[in-house]
Formats: C-alpha cells, sequence, structure tokens
C-alpha cells in the first residue's frame, strides 16, 4: 500500500496543479467571452446614477435661469452631457459634491459664525461680548 501511495501521490499532485492552470490563466481573459464582472457592471451603474444626477441639477428652474441669463441655451447644454464619456461624467459628479450647498458666500459665513458662536459659549473662545 505504501509504495502504491508513493507512485500515486506525485502524479495526482502534478495533476492537480495543472488542472488548475487552464482556470487560472483563463481568469483575465473573462471579458473577451462576453462575461461581464461585477466591477465594471457597479461602475456602470455608478456612471448612470451620476448621469441621472447631473441631469437632475440641471433641470432645476433655477440652473436654467442661470443658464439663460450667461446666454447659454438648455438643450445645447443637455446634448454636451450626454456626450461626456464615463470618466468626465464621474469628475463632473465629484465637482457637484465639492461645491458648496448654498453656492455663496453667505452660507460659509453663517456657518463660520454659529460654530464660533458655540466655541464662544463653551467658553473656548472670547470673540463675543454678548455671551457672557
Amino acid at each position: 500500500m505504501k509504495k502504491l501511495a508513493r507512485v500515486i501521490s506525485p502524479l495526482l499532485i502534478a495533476c492537480l496543479v495543472l488542472g488548475s492552470l487552464p482556470v487560472a490563466a483563463a481568469a483575465p481573459n473573462a471579458s473577451s467571452d462576453g462575461l461581464v464582472s461585477t466591477q465594471d457592471a457597479l461602475s456602470a451603474d455608478q456612471v448612470q446614477a451620476d448621469r441621472k444626477r447631473i441631469d437632475e441639477v440641471l433641470s432645476r428652474q433655477d440652473v436654467q435661469e442661470q443658464l439663460l441669463a450667461q446666454g447659454v441655451d438648455p438643450a445645447e447644454v443637455e446634448a454636451r452631457v450626454d456626450a461626456l464619456s464615463d470618466q468626465e461624467v464621474r469628475d463632473m459628479a465629484d465637482r457637484l459634491d465639492d461645491m458648496p450647498a448654498g453656492a455663496s458666500v453667505v452660507g460659509a459665513l453663517f456657518a463660520v459664525f454659529v460654530i464660533l458662536l458655540v466655541t464662544d459659549i463653551l467658553g473656548l473662545t472670547d470673540v463675543f461680548p454678548f455671551t457672557r
């Protein structure tokens, strides 16, 4: 029995190793077989969501008014957004996140005022004399 195990074990190991090589080699070429990876599917969903979000922002009444005030036709803007590549859509959606919510300095100044007021009430700063 030990002789048989000594002969069969290396053969079995070689068969398993050689049998797994084609599977490992085929993994990078999976896209050529018409298969879609999970990452590609999620990326496509994210791009669609970004496009929808950009369209929602551009369809707002105040944005439409600003476009017309600048002399830009909203239909032309929509056509240009539709022509953007996936990477450009991702970049534009990221820039929408970076824009201030109020889109003005007034919101930022109000936030700074509230922060200073709270820290002054807590005694961490000494900015406003009316908080004592």
